[in-house]
């Protein structure tokens, strides 16, 4: 357990490791990826719109003038996109020393993904399930590889129905259907970290969550009011995930989150997430589920 108040002044250099970041263009993506990049990671943005992610990058290259970055455009809403993603990455890069599974949605009206996901469950984990299947082979071979898988403590109100995972027989609960989609973020961690251990890979996996952060996830003006008042900043909502992906003490499995009361605020540390997330046959039951629905066979 890491005591001291963990800042970006942590991070190693990271001259040579290609980072890839998804949804980095705001929120804790954009301040990951300045603070990744002022270390000198050589970063991947991949955005779905790639003026706001050129836009990212032409502010953190104003900072920091040297730092090499990449935009290029990814849909987790949509499979097809996911998919010419994974091929365009192949055809540019050799190796993948650190992927960033960042991006998400948060209580949106009820609306389904192209391919019929409940969007929710479809951005925040099946996109992520495939686009992490897709790139395992280049975790895989790159020595000291990580995946970070950024949940919630919302985790705390999912409650996974295999019987109506899209939400098509239930009344919607938009809260509930993120909960649902974050603890799967957790189910996906856990498993998989089991799964690489093994087949006796040395990728580590492992999840962060930034606590009650001031970003534009939130949408409701509700939200963005109660956020502006109370949340932290997003440079410090960033820190558990940069501890998942750089600290040398972290290990597979591990959740980090701020240090804070109720882990709403604070410098990040090691932290637990609830006993339903450590559900070894719901997480298995979600991965064979979630190769099915994403047609991905995921192979360690």
């Amino acid at each position: 357990m890491i005591n001291t108040k963990w800042t970006t002044d942590n991070i190693p250099d990271q001259k040579g490791r290609t980072i890839l970041i998804t949804g980095a263009n705001s929120g804790i993506g954009y301040e990951a990826a300045k603070a990744l990049a002022a270390k000198n990671g050589e970063l991947l943005l991949a955005v779905r719109s790639l003026e706001k992610g050129e836009l990212a990058r032409t502010q953190i290259l104003a900072t920091y003038p040297n730092a090499t970055i990449q935009v290029m455009a990814l849909d987790l809403a949509s499979l097809a996109s996911v998919k010419s993603f994974a091929e365009a990455f192949k055809q540019t890069y050799t190796k993948l020393d650190l992927l960033i599974n960042n991006a998400g949605i948060m209580i949106p009206p009820y609306k389904k993904t192209v391919d019929g996901f409940e969007s929710q469950f479809g951005t925040n984990h099946l996109g992520h399930f495939a686009l992490t299947s897709l790139l395992f082979p280049f975790l895989k071979k790159t020595a000291g590889s990580r995946i970070v898988n950024v949940s919630s403590n919302a985790h705390k109100m999912g409650n996974l129905n295999f019987e109506d995972l899209q939400w098509e027989h239930r009344r919607y609960v938009p809260w509930k259907a993120y909960g649902d989609s974050k603890i799967a973020n957790l189910y996906f961690t856990y498993e998989l970290s089991q799964r690489i251990k093994a087949s006796g890979s040395l990728v580590l996996a492992s999840a962060a969550h930034p606590g009650l952060t001031n970003t534009n996830l939130a949408k409701s003006a509700l939200l963005r009011s109660f956020n502006a008042l109370i949340a932290q900043t997003g440079n410090m909502g960033a820190l558990p995930t940069l501890m998942a992906a750089v600290e040398p003490t972290a290990q597979s499995g591990d959740y980090f989150g701020p240090s804070g009361i109720s882990e709403w605020k604070g410098y990040p540390k090691q932290v637990h997430s609830n006993k339903l997330s450590h559900d070894t046959n719901i997480a298995a039951r979600l991965w064979s589920v979630s190769e099915k629905l994403t047609g991905f066979s995921f192979e360690i």
